[in-house]
């Protein structure tokens, strides 16, 4: 039986958190946790707030994207319902996932993502193997540093620094990576710490479930994304110009870090609006981010679910791209 211990000291010269990443100045070569994408290939997903709805209006939409053809659908990690009255219902994400998941036959399945100041790594790499398990090897596993302050604040969660926040999430995600791929795992960080700690049953998924991590700042977040992400996930800009010159800074932080940019797939986040207009004008305008290098889109599915909505991706927008 194998062990990996990590100190502190080595996570950050070797690890290392995003300052550390930005101060080196000279690039370390990164192995891909995961193979890329197929070249050409287009996912299409759906994302669903679970606020403001019941849980059946929920399971009815996300049996109907897999029974249309989406390739992936997610929750989202909130307490209480957000940018909408907050005194409304919301339900848990990662517990709802479960029983979506259960639900589903074909849909790549997450939550949009995870906000790890909720939670212990071990704790959201736990509920990760579990549901791994329970889909048959159909997750995603989103993580993000966190940004809903109110949230926090309401509900006595710690809140950290933006600095902090990304730093608590790259030793997070070094955490999940020694239990999901070590028999047992030892680690000694600022934020966490495991003492030869086991970890089964090991997920489905080998060596781990895709990791998708959502963020733009290009100092803090992009260089975790390029360093541990599997998928980047960001919303599209309307302006298509704004979002190419998102992507080839991401593009130039993966090289910088020794990363190939090919590895990672960039998801696109985008709202309803998109739908907007005659098939060809909709078709182009996600040709558009295609061509940019965007290669899984996901539809913020506002509530009330228009399940039309759906329908009318799969049945125009979908084949053009498959």
């Amino acid at each position: 039986m194998t062990r990996e211990t990590i100190s502190r000291r080595e996570f950050v010269r070797t690890i290392g958190a995003s300052a550390a990443l930005l101060a080196a100045g000279t690039a370390t070569r990164i192995e891909a946790a995961a193979p890329p994408a197929q070249a050409g290939a287009v996912r299409f997903g759906v994302q669903t707030p679970p606020q403001h709805v019941s849980y059946a209006q929920i399971a009815e939409a996300w049996q109907l994207a897999d029974q249309l053809g989406f390739d992936s659908a997610f929750t989202f990690d909130h307490f209480m319902p957000i940018f909408s009255d907050p005194n409304g219902p919301c339900f848990e994400g990662w517990s709802l996932l479960a029983a979506l998941a259960a639900q589903t036959k074909r849909l790549k399945v997450g939550v949009l993502v995870t906000g790890n100041m909720y939670r212990y790594p071990i704790v959201v790499a736990k509920m990760a193997a579990t549901l791994d398990h329970i889909s048959n090897g159909r997750l995603i596993l989103g993580m993000g540093a966190g940004w809903f302050e109110a949230e926090s604040t309401a509900y006595g969660l710690p809140f950290s620094t933006v600095g902090g926040r990304a730093r608590r999430l790259a030793e997070s995600l070094e955490v999940m990576k020694l239990l999901f791929t070590q028999p047992r795992s030892s680690f000694s960080g600022k934020y966490y710490q495991l003492i030869d700690a086991p970890f089964e049953p090991k997920t489905v998924q080998r060596p781990h479930p895709p990791i998708l991590i959502g963020g733009v700042g290009p100092k803090l977040l992009q260089p975790i994304v390029a360093r541990y992400a599997d998928i980047w996930n960001f919303f599209a800009d309307p302006d298509v110009s704004k979002t190419k010159a998102l992507c080839e800074q991401f593009d130039a932080k993966c090289r910088e870090l020794g990363r190939d940019p090919a590895q990672i797939e960039k998801s696109a986040g985008v709202r309803a609006t998109i739908l907007d207009g005659a098939t060809k004008e909709v078709r182009a305008r996600f040709q558009a981010l295609v061509d940019i290098g965007v290669r899984h889109f996901i539809l913020s599915l506002p509530q009330p679910y228009d399940l039309g909505t759906l329908r009318r991706m799969a049945k125009e927008i979908i084949p053009a791209f498959r």
